[in-house]
């Protein structure tokens, strides 16, 4: 194998398939990055088993030629050396050239690199996705969806399945769906798919879905998505990207979503923000992140939130409309804060149905999402 190729087109792109390399390989292989180079261009592949990233380089791109390839071949090279080397060659070009037992040679003005090779045939082979029945999401809709569905995954590996989000297709609608039993957030959206093709209880990491999300562009181009039966692969453009669907059933939690309310509040978004994450700060240094909300007689809501050592934190709020019975509620402020600040809208809805039964919190100009909270039973 051997190869010219410009630094800057191999540098972006193996900062894309790096991403799937294991950090702490269990077998050496899968810390590398495979090349394959054909006379058409260089195919780079990344993959822990869980995620697989594979990035496209095409010999010319456009008006200017990106790759000169001599002779094609295949090789794999440790990912995390390559990756640091590659960002400071000293040239715009870059040769490589592979000879026996996988040595390869990498050259960039007057700086000669060897690097020890690995087996390429050793290197996993990428699962076989029909691409059938498409999903196409605009990127930056996807990229959204994720943001704010994602944060309420669980950390916590004994409920594997909980670590991940929730995908189900109907009637042209994926909605997204997150929860680790103390929160929910769920999110949906129209998208362009064959009217009868649907799907349910595709489970993907909160991981896997963070790492792609930073691969999507910030523009509205199409995203691509194939479902199989344990995998779902994305089209990014020259990208693809493997997820592996995790295994199980994810709970029904449909029935725990109050439909009506005893007590609701219109707010503003910012300033609701902006008051409970005051509260927090004090909250925060008694390791409970406990505030409280109570409505008033004259129609403004009462933040608080104390600390044995720091003192106490009170603040009213103007409310934009209230209707229904006085509340009195506490609960963890930095659950709602990770739920107020992915809500894109002026304005947001509250609905309580009493003291110890889930909070839901909505933005009013739209119905796509949707975040739950569990409050704290407290004494005071």
């Amino acid at each position: 194998m051997k190869l010219m190729i410009r630094k800057d087109q191999l540098n972006d792109a193996i900062q894309q398939v790096s991403k799937a390399s294991s950090s702490r390989p269990a077998i050496p292989i899968l810390g590398g990055i495979k090349f394959d180079v054909t006379h058409q261009g260089v195919t780079l592949t990344a993959s822990d088993t869980d995620i697989s990233i594979q990035s496209f380089i095409p010999v010319e791109n456009g008006e200017f030629v990106v790759a000169r390839i001599d002779k094609p071949g295949s090789v794999v090279l440790p990912a995390k050396f390559f990756v640091e080397i590659v960002k400071k060659l000293p040239s715009d070009e870059l040769e490589i050239e592979v000879k026996d037992n996988h040595q390869t040679m990498i050259r960039s003005g007057s700086t000669d690199i060897q690097m020890i090779g690995l087996d390429p045939e050793e290197f996993p082979i990428l699962p076989t996705i029909e691409e059938k029945d498409t999903i196409s999401v605009p990127g930056d809709m996807l990229k959204m969806m994720i943001r704010q569905t994602v944060f309420a995954t669980s950390t916590s590996e004994q409920t594997p399945i909980l670590t991940g989000t929730l995908w189900n297709l109907a009637e042209g609608q994926l909605k997204f769906v997150a929860t680790d039993r103390h929160r929910l957030a769920s999110r949906t959206a129209n998208v362009q798919t064959e009217a009868d093709y649907r799907f349910s209880n595709v489970v993907i990491s909160g991981k896997t879905l963070n790492e792609l999300s930073r691969l999507i562009p910030d523009d509205n181009s199409h995203v691509n998505i194939f479902v199989a039966d344990n995998q779902v692969l994305f089209k990014i453009g020259h990208v693809l990207f493997y997820s592996r669907i995790l295994d199980g059933t994810y709970p029904d939690t449909s029935k725990i979503i109050p439909q009506q309310f005893k007590t609701e509040l219109v707010l503003n978004t910012k300033k609701l923000t902006d008051s409970i994450d005051r509260a927090y700060l004090m909250s925060r240094e008694e390791k409970t992140n406990i505030v409280r909300l109570m409505t008033q007689e004259d129609g403004t809501i009462e933040i608080s939130s104390s600390s044995a050592e720091l003192g106490r934190v009170t603040e009213q709020l103007e409310v934009k409309e209230m209707n229904g019975e006085p509340l009195r509620i506490a609960f963890n402020s930095k659950y709602v804060l990770d739920a107020l600040k992915v809500i894109d809208s002026e304005y947001l809805f509250i609905g309580f149905t009493g003291a110890m039964s889930p909070i839901i919190i909505k933005p009013t100009d739209h119905s796509h999402s949707l975040h739950l909270i569990l409050p704290y039973r407290t004494t005071g």
